[in-house]
């Protein structure tokens, strides 16, 4: 049986840059705050005090505020970046407006809906500065650099891709082509509604995915994601491909208290990917075990009954 006792999540491969003891502070702190964000909007606490109640917009708003932020201080824009272990002045304006970009948002959003969702525009000094459509603009472009250093540029790049189609679709030839949206409009949609930069991703990352990390971090801190793991081997281990076939166990264990085929991806992948890797399976065949069995272990009861409702 393949010994999984010393496993961190610490193994897990890291893009970012290495923290001073400032800075590991100030991220701390911010992950901290965050946390607690997450925690008293699913908590019944507003509704038993009768305040900081937020509906699902500002909500979506302030959690990627939170969650760029974290980006922009712990992922650096080069490759270089990751071993000066500094943060650039640049980092801090980034992290800035894309906290002022999201959390308007928040502020303004009765505003907006009182607006029918026309964006705010002021005069001053005689010439009319359209400031929605460039905090808009800003967090558009912010979030795609967010990703560009998190992830990397695929996904930036098809992205943009759409984004451009979306201007100049007139341009396209005539089996794509449409009349193209204005930079206001496309702003509008893409930034200030809930179907959009703000929809069900980022929906379902508020409501389910971070409180599960969350709860996956704690797992693995009590011990228990090697409880997990433990059983799974002592069960399945000793065949040939034990830690793929522990790796399915455990996901359907975990699958019975989460119900959401993402949240047992995050919570049980932070120990079963690494396992598989270090037994030797590429990294591309360990996460497509581990989806696979996440999300099959959906089904699983109690809180997989909700498939059985929806046949």
């Amino acid at each position: 049986m393949t010994p999984v006792q010393k496993f961190s999540t610490d193994e897990i491969e890291y893009r970012g840059r290495q923290l001073p003891l400032g800075l590991a502070r100030l991220t701390a702190a911010v992950a901290l705050s965050w946390t607690l964000f997450q925690l008293w909007i699913a908590s019944p606490l507003p509704f038993l005090l009768g305040g900081g109640i937020l509906i699902d917009l500002p909500k979506r708003s302030i959690h990627l505020a939170f969650a760029l932020a974290l980006c922009f201080l712990l992922y650096p824009a080069t490759r270089h970046g990751r071993r000066l272990g500094r943060l650039a002045w640049y980092d801090i304006v980034l992290a800035l407006l894309t906290v002022a970009s999201a959390v308007y948002l928040a502020i303004a959003y009765e505003g907006l809906v009182e607006r029918n969702g026309i964006l705010l525009k002021i005069t001053v000094a005689g010439f009319v500065i359209p400031v929605e459509l460039l905090l808009g603009g800003a967090g558009v472009l912010l979030l795609l650099e967010g990703t560009r250093r998190a992830i990397g540029p695929p996904l930036v790049i098809v992205g943009s891709l759409f984004l451009v189609y979306s201007v100049f679709g007139q341009s396209m030839p005539d089996i794509i082509s449409h009349k193209g949206l204005s930079f206001e409009r496309l702003i509008g949609y893409q930034w200030f509604t809930g179907e959009a930069v703000f929809g069900i991703p980022i929906d379902v990352s508020v409501s389910f995915v971070f409180l599960f990390v969350l709860f996956g971090a704690l797992l693995e801190k009590a011990g228990a994601g090697k409880y997990f793991l433990d059983l799974a081997f002592a069960m399945v281990g000793r065949y040939r491909g034990g830690p793929a076939k522990a790796a399915i166990l455990a996901s359907g264990m975990t699958g019975t208290i989460s119900g959401s085929s993402i949240a047992n991806v995050v919570t049980t992948g932070t120990f079963t990917i690494p396992v598989m890797k270090r037994i030797g399976l590429p990294s591309v065949k360990a996460g497509a075990i581990e989806v696979a069995a996440s999300t099959k272990a959906r089904s699983c009861p109690d809180h997989g009954r909700g498939c059985f409702h929806h046949c």
